[in-house]
């Protein structure tokens, strides 16, 4: 797995402290979600799914993330350019004291995203939940939101696609990027990425509603600094990281 080098200063350049929560309690999981939707409910403003990232609980050497998301769609987990990758392990490296640290680099679901503002055909859309998908359907592969994305998070499938999970449609000539496994949302469970991390022992994963005081990623984010990379554009991301 190839692991982008970065100058702490450079990643973080105008980024802001965020919100943050109380301390989650000793063997308390780490994601806190509501029931799934009922089957055919549209998904509401009330609910807004996001993700805190505790960079000092990310292992540098560590992609039980990256493994997890790509087995659970469908995903190559190959490192050429033309391989789609949903997420990427980041390294950065602080210049002053040389401390060296790991994290996920994703789509950001952004309440303002800007892949959305250039799509021509609306593929790129927000649903009401705060999740950026594609839809499949009328994606023409122009990839202005390749371009558009500050976070570089959006893969184009150049080759035919087989053995597709029925749960994440793909399809070649479109583009796609993380779906805060969607599917698995909407069944009222975690991502795949926060469920491998729990799994593993690491908890460096908090994932749920960011606009439910009561739930651990809300209080959370009341009680500890955390910072939305690249705050100054104001897209007001729905990934935040803490410790970095």
């Amino acid at each position: 797995m190839n692991e982008t080098n970065l100058d702490r200063r450079d990643f973080l350049a105008k980024s802001s402290v965020g919100l943050a929560g109380l301390a989650i309690a000793p063997g308390m999981l780490l994601y806190d979600l509501a029931h799934g939707r009922p089957l055919g409910e549209a998904a509401s403003n009330k609910v807004r799914w996001g993700m805190l990232i505790d960079n000092n609980k990310c292992e540098s050497g560590c992609t039980d993330c990256v493994t997890a998301c790509n087995t659970e769609n469908g995903l190559s987990g190959g490192t050429k350019p033309t391989d789609s990758q949903w997420i990427r392990k980041v390294q950065l490296k602080d210049n002053f004291t040389g401390r060296i640290s790991s994290l996920p680099m994703m789509c950001q679901h952004c309440e303002h995203p800007p892949c959305v503002d250039v799509c021509p055909t609306q593929a790129s859309f927000k649903r009401a939940d705060g999740i950026v998908l594609v839809d499949k359907h009328t994606c023409i592969g122009c990839r202005y939101c390749v371009m558009a994305c500050p976070y570089q998070a959006r893969s184009f499938v150049h080759e035919v696609l087989t053995d597709q999970k029925p749960e994440v449609p793909r399809g070649k000539g479109t583009v796609e990027s993380c779906t805060l496994c969607v599917h698995r949302i909407d069944k009222g469970e975690t991502t795949a990425c926060a469920e491998a991390c729990a799994k593993a022992g690491h908890n460096a994963i908090l994932f749920g509603d960011l606009n439910d005081p009561e739930s651990a990623i809300a209080k959370r984010i009341r009680a500890v600094t955390s910072t939305q990379i690249r705050a100054d554009l104001g897209l007001n991301t729905g990934v935040r990281y803490e410790g970095i």
